[in-house]
Formats: C-alpha cells, sequence, structure tokens
C-alpha cells in the first residue's frame, strides 16, 4: 500500500500542534467576545419575546435597520484602521493619531445622517417588512414596537462611534485586551438592565421593549467610558492620544488617501448590510410570523456563527502578516490549511446545531407556528454552516491581498444581484412556502464558494501590498 499519497494530502490541508495552538491564540480571544456578546443578545432577545410575539418582531425590524448603520461604521474605521496599523508598525504617533481623527470626523458625520435618517423615514423603512400576511391591528403594534425602540436607540450612535474610534485604533497598536473587557462588561450590564427594565426588578418601572433598548443604550455607554477613560489615563502607552484633541487638523493628502481606502470598505459593508435587510423584508412578505420566527433563528445562529467569524478575523490576521512579510509559499500553504481547519470546525457545530433545533425555539413564549419556522430556519443554518464559513474564509483571503474591488464584487454584489433577485422572484413569481424559499436562498453560497476557491487556485490574492 502507498502511504505517500495520504500522507502528503493530510500535510497539504492540515497542519502540526504548533500550528492550531497558534491559530487558536488568535482565534480564541475573538470567539470569546463575540460568544459572549451573541449569547447575552440571545437572552436579550428570550426577554423580549417573553412579553410578546409582536414586540419582538418589531425589536427584531429595528435591529435589521440598526445593523446598517453598524456595519457602515465598521467599514468607515476599517479604511482608517488599515494607515493606523501601518503607522503604528513604524513607529510613526503622528500617522496614528491623524487615522484617529479621521475615524472620528466620518463616524459622527454618519452618527448624524443616521439619526436624521430614521428620524425622518422611519414608518417608511419599518413598513417594508409589514407586508405579509397579517390583520391591520398587529401591523399597526408592530410598527409602534419598532419606531419605540428604533427612537431610543438612536441615543446609543454616538457612543457606538466613539467606541468603535477608540477601541479599533487600541487594536491597531497592539492592545487587545481593553477592548475585549469593555466589550464584556458591555453585554453583562446590558444583562443585567434588561431584567431590570423589561420586567421591572428591584422597584424598577416595567417597560418591555423600550427597557431594552434604555439597556442597550446604557451598556454601550458603559462601553465607550471604559474604553476612553482608559486611553486617556495611559498616555504612556497610547502616544496617539497625547494632542489628539489639540488640533484637529489631518493633512490634505493624507486624508484623500484614507478616504480612498475607506469608501470602499465602507460602501460594501453598506450594502451587504443593506442587502440583508431587504432580504429579511422579502421573506417577510409571506406571512408576519416570519418576522419573529426569523429573529429567533438569526439570534441563536448567531451564537454558534461564531467559531467560523472568528475564524474568518484569524485569516485575515495571519495571511495578511505572512504577505506582508513577503513569506508568500507559506502564505499559500497556512490559508489553505485555515480554510480546511474553518470548515471542518463548522460540520461538526452545524452538527450540534441540527440537532439542538427543535429544542431552543421551546425558550420562547411564542406560538406553535413561529418556533416551527425557527426551527426549519435553524435546520437550514446549520446545514449551510459549513458553505458560508468556506465563503467567509475565502472573502478574508482575498481581502488579506488587498483585493478589495474582488471582495466588494464578491460580497455585496453577489446579494444584491444573485440572492436578493432570487428570493424576490420566487416569492413574487411562484407559490412556494417560505421554507424552501429560505433554503434556496441559502444553498446559493455555493457558487459563491465556487468563484472564491477558482480565485484563490489562480493566486490573485498573493500580494504584498506593503512592498509595493
Amino acid at each position: 500500500m502507498n502511504t505517500r499519497k495520504p500522507t502528503a494530502f493530510l500535510s497539504r490541508y492540515i497542519g502540526n500542534a504548533a500550528f492550531y495552538r497558534m491559530v487558536m491564540a488568535v482565534a480564541v480571544p475573538i470567539m470569546i467576545q463575540n460568544g459572549v456578546t451573541q449569547f447575552v443578545s440571545l437572552l436579550d432577545n428570550i426577554m423580549v419575546g417573553s412579553v410578546g410575539t409582536l414586540p419582538m418582531g418589531g425589536v427584531g425590524i429595528a435591529n435589521q435597520l440598526i445593523f446598517v448603520f453598524n456595519l457602515a461604521i465598521f467599514g468607515a474605521v476599517s479604511g482608517a484602521g488599515i494607515f493606523g496599523a501601518q503607522y503604528y508598525g513604524k513607529g510613526d504617533h503622528d500617522g496614528v493619531r491623524y487615522a484617529f481623527r479621521f475615524k472620528l470626523y466620518i463616524g459622527l458625520i454618519l452618527a448624524l445622517l443616521g439619526t436624521l435618517l430614521f428620524l425622518t423615514l422611519d414608518e417608511t423603512l419599518i413598513s417594508l417588512y409589514l407586508k405579509g400576511e397579517a390583520t391591520e391591528a398587529d401591523r399597526l403594534s408592530t410598527l409602534g414596537y419598532a419606531k419605540d425602540y428604533l427612537h431610543l436607540m438612536l441615543l446609543g450612535f454616538v457612543p457606538f462611534v466613539l467606541t468603535q474610534c477608540y477601541a479599533g485604533t487600541l487594536r491597531e497598536t497592539g492592545c487587545t485586551v481593553v477592548p475585549m473587557v469593555a466589550g464584556v462588561v458591555s453585554v453583562l450590564v446590558n444583562l443585567c438592565f434588561n431584567a431590570l427594565l423589561i420586567y421591572g426588578l428591584l422597584g424598577f418601572p416595567a417597560l418591555g421593549i423600550r427597557g431594552a433598548a434604555i439597556a442597550t443604550v446604557i451598556s454601550r455607554v458603559a462601553e465607550m467610558l471604559i474604553v476612553i477613560i482608559w486611553t486617556h489615563r495611559h498616555p504612556a502607552r497610547n502616544p496617539f492620544i497625547r494632542g489628539a484633541y489639540r488640533s484637529l487638523r489631518i493633512p490634505a493628502p493624507l486624508t484623500v488617501a484614507i478616504a480612498k481606502k475607506t469608501l470602499p470598505l465602507m460602501l460594501n459593508e453598506t450594502l451587504w448590510a443593506g442587502g440583508m435587510a431587504m432580504l429579511a423584508m422579502c421573506y417577510s412578505l409571506h406571512s408576519l410570523d416570519v418576522v419573529p420566527a426569523q429573529t429567533m433563528s438569526s439570534t441563536i445562529s448567531n451564537v454558534f456563527n461564531v467559531a467560523f467569524l472568528a475564524m474568518g478575523n484569524a485569516v485575515g490576521i495571519i495571511v495578511g502578516q505572512l504577505l506582508g512579510a513577503g513569506r508568500l509559499d507559506e502564505a499559500r500553504d497556512t490559508d489553505r490549511k485555515l480554510i480546511t481547519f474553518s470548515v471542518l470546525i463548522c460540520v461538526v457545530i452545524g452538527a450540534v446545531m441540527a440537532m439542538l433545533s427543535p429544542f431552543i425555539p421551546m425558550l420562547y413564549p411564542a406560538t406553535d407556528s413561529v418556533r416551527t419556522l425557527a426551527t426549519d430556519f435553524l435546520l437550514i443554518s446549520a446545514l449551510c454552516m459549513p458553505l458560508n464559513s468556506l465563503a467567509n474564509a475565502c472573502y478574508f483571503t482575498l481581502r488579506s491581498g488587498g483585493k478589495t474591488l474582488v471582495t466588494f464584487l464578491f460580497d455585496s454584489c453577489f446579494e444584491w444581484c444573485i440572492t436578493l433577485p432570487t428570493a424576490f422572484l420566487l416569492t413574487l413569481l411562484t407559490d412556494l412556502t417560505i421554507v424552501p424559499v429560505f433554503l434556496i436562498c441559502q444553498l446559493l453560497v455555493i457558487a459563491k464558494c465556487a468563484v472564491g476557491l477558482t480565485m484563490i487556485a489562480r493566486g490573485v490574492w498573493v500580494n504584498n501590498i506593503v512592498q509595493s
């Protein structure tokens, strides 16, 4: 028997113990922070669900809209973050400071625009999700719950922006612990105030979904204060903060350079989030039960998805470092093993999620029809988790080599040109129910994986952009 071929195959796709220790050192802290956040979000969702199915649907709609804003902020600070990280590596603290100021400018501008948009078009945007089968009374109730929640959440926009500006710069300068601690504290504060303000415990008023929104705003303020106070109290560790507000000047050439990197990333994140919101709206056309069912399933899925999302970040960090160091062959080999590891992890996690999918929706005080839909959505998400993991790893591989236009086409354009049209055509032109429509749209990721693997195999991403 020839054992060389199996051994060569395994060594090509499977790393040694040292390799996986290195990978987990990068991925586990991200998993912990995201895992705590998503688990508390699940508990938050269950608490809101205990108020009623319609309130949960209203909160789900509002969060779809806020999700678009959040990803616009992530994209905005990521562009400046590329420069912040490189300036820090160069030892240029003035450059880090300029990048930090750029984040403040664009972040606060987006917070203002987002607030104005949601105040003036709140009913129009929310009503897009209320066209499925339901009584007029249920529609009006859901609209009212969504507006109440959305308007209170606007108070957290500026704290959220400031947190992203400070925490992002801290990570770029090698400080990852403080943002993680702030994030964990934030979700614990959110959980405590949810219990106090939703149910009216310990003498607090029982505010229902308004209490949930207020708790989230309080948690965002707490997170903001931790990162800001720590940063300003440790100027020796954070030289960029010295004189950060003494002047708000940014050299014009640098502003243009940062903007060129920032705008494509921001556009991609915003369009992708907008595409996901539109997809949820399309699904809601089938019936109003889809809204709370999808809110439940997406929240539960996010808890299980932290593994492949963290692995995607690990791909971007580890492979990007190898490319920047000029170790191109090692970058190819490492990327191949990282992608394999991510997919294998998700085969296991997806199987666990599938086994638990009939039971987790029972935690919600929802109707049987809503729980059944949520279970079906969870089973489909579990089936597609390894595929989504593969697509996510491909995306971060392409981005690590600076292929921002390719990732834009791979991510946002696929969502708007393939997934969304398919969902609307199946909804409007066929008699298919929501479950097969959801399954078909989820399986479209196979095409995305095929394109991603083809580009990776061709090596279009293997670029040392720092050297260039």
